[in-house]
C-alpha cells in the first residue's frame, strides 16, 4: 500500500482553515453551555422547588439521554419546519452548547455542594440573601473548582465538534471531506484530520494544564 499525501498537502489551507472554524464553534459552544449549566446546575439545588428543579432535571435528562447528533439534527432539520432558518454555525453551536451545558450543569452542581454548608449559613446569618451569598460567598470558590472539569469539558467538545460537517459547516471534518471527495485518498486525509484535532486537544490541555498550575501556586484549587 502507497501513501500518497499529495492532496493534504494541496487542501492544508482548507485544513487549516476548518481547524479556525472548529476552534470558533467550540468556543462559542462552551461559552453557551457555561451559561446554562450555571443556570441548571442551580436549578438543580433545592428538589423542594418542583417546578424549576423539573424544566431543569428534564433538560438534562434529555440532553444527556440522546445522541448529540440527533439533536444538532433536530435544530438544523427540525427548526424550519416551524419557519425558523438559522444559519448552519448557529445550528451547530447551540446544539453543542445545549448538550456540553448538560455536562456542565452536573459540575457547577457538584462544586457548588462541594463548598461547606456553614459558609451559606454564616452569609444568611450577615444579613445576606440567598442570591447575595450565592453571588458573593459561594460561587466564587465553586467556579475555582470547577476549572479542571471545564477543562476536559472543553477537550470533549472539540472531538463532538466533528459532528457538525454534518450540517455543511465548514469544520476540520468537513473541510477533509471535501479533499477527499477529490482525491479519494480517505486515509491520508483522515490521518491528517486526526493530526490536527491531536494539536488542538494537546494546546488546549497544556493551556489548561498551565493554568490549573497557577491555580494551586496561588493556593485557590484544592
Amino acid at each position: 500500500m502507497n501513501l500518497d499525501f499529495t492532496p493534504v498537502w494541496q487542501g492544508m489551507s482548507g485544513l487549516l482553515h476548518g481547524a479556525v472554524v472548529t476552534v470558533e464553534v467550540t468556543v462559542a459552544a462552551l461559552a453557551l453551555s457555561c451559561c446554562v449549566g450555571l443556570l441548571v446546575g442551580i436549578a438543580r439545588l433545592d428538589p423542594k422547588k418542583r417546578i424549576v428543579y423539573g424544566i431543569a432535571s428534564t433538560y438534562v435528562l434529555f440532553f444527556r439521554g440522546t445522541p448529540l447528533l440527533v439533536q444538532l439534527f433536530l435544530l438544523f432539520f427540525g427548526l424550519p419546519q416551524f419557519n425558523i432558518m438559522l444559519p448552519a454555525f448557529t445550528c451547530g453551536m447551540i446544539g453543542l452548547g445545549l448538550y456540553s451545558g448538560s455536562y456542565v450543569s452536573e459540575i457547577v452542581r457538584g462544586a457548588i455542594q462541594s463548598i461547606d454548608n456553614g459558609q451559606m449559613e454564616a452569609a444568611r446569618s450577615m444579613g445576606m440573601s440567598y442570591g447575595q451569598a450565592m453571588r458573593i460567598i459561594i460561587l466564587p470558590q465553586a467556579v475555582l473548582r470547577m476549572v479542571p472539569p471545564l477543562g476536559n469539558e472543553f477537550i470533549a467538545l472539540i472531538k463532538n465538534s466533528a459532528l457538525v460537517s454534518l450540517l455543511t459547516i465548514s469544520d476540520l471534518m468537513h473541510e477533509g471531506q471535501k479533499i477527499i471527495a477529490i482525491s479519494y485518498r480517505s486515509l491520508e486525509v483522515y490521518l491528517a484530520v486526526a493530526l490536527i484535532y491531536l494539536v488542538l486537544t494537546t494546546i488546549a490541555s497544556q493551556i489548561l494544564r498551565l493554568i490549573e498550575k497557577r491555580l494551586r501556586v496561588g493556593g485557590m484549587v484544592q
